[in-house]
């Protein structure tokens, strides 16, 4: 089983999908756990969680640890797959909780009243392509799953 989840090939697409994501995804998860980036950190987002948007605090902490740790992974390409599964997890999450009531578009002219979708879209194609094709070329799972 652990070797199916660290399986993956030497190819180069996923070593960008993963950087890419991993890049994108890690200010939001730095906000989240840590204030960075103007981020209201671990107790102010488990409060956002848990308060406004009514989420168990569980599953709040589990969509901090994602977006944060989950980044880090893609980045590194360990355990790929998981970190793939979790941001995808939040990005479903954060369509049906927040953004799809808001419309496909982002607020790129200030005129909506939040953001829309595209962007988690995004991400969630680039999520599901790397639980398919795992880490590819520089990942810690290639080099814990290389046949010597």
């Amino acid at each position: 089983m652990l070797r199916k989840i660290f399986a993956t090939k030497d190819d180069g697409v996923a070593l960008l999908l993963r950087l890419v994501l991993g890049v994108v995804m890690f200010p939001h998860g730095a906000q989240k756990m840590l204030g960075w980036f103007g981020g209201y950190g671990f107790s102010g987002s488990m409060g956002f969680f848990t308060q406004q948007l009514h989420i168990p605090a569980f599953f709040g902490f589990l969509a901090i640890i994602a977006e944060f740790f989950g980044s880090l992974a893609l980045i590194a390409g360990f355990a790929t797959r998981v970190a793939a599964a979790g941001i995808l997890t939040n990005m479903i999450v954060a369509v049906l909780t927040v953004h799809a009531s808001i419309g496909f578009f982002m607020n790129w002219s200030g005129q909506q009243a939040g953001e829309g979708f595209e962007y988690h879209l995004l991400a969630m194609g680039i999520a599901l392509a790397l639980i398919i094709r795992g880490g590819g070329a520089a990942s810690v799972d290639r080099a814990l799953t290389r046949k010597t």
